[in-house]
């Protein structure tokens, strides 16, 4: 199971945690006082996704749908 799933709406992407570690991920590196919420997930803008992904991608956490790619 992927550990992050990412659901673009436009303006706003939601990256959402899908297990204890990327929760505890987001718990460690987003300062989540600074982002918006929508249910587990946070909302992110566009131009800072790639900066999200790399961060948790290098610490060898997945995103859905790369998680295959990885293995």
């Amino acid at each position: 199971m992927a550990d992050f799933a990412l659901e673009g709406h436009g303006s706003v992407v939601l990256l959402r945690p899908l297990t204890d570690a990327g929760r505890a991920w987001i718990d460690t590196h987003v300062h989540v006082e600074h982002w918006m919420r929508w249910g587990d997930a946070i909302c992110v803008e566009p131009r800072y996704v790639v900066d999200l992904v790399a961060g948790f991608v290098g610490e060898g956490l997945t995103l859905a749908g790369q998680e295959a790619a990885s293995a």
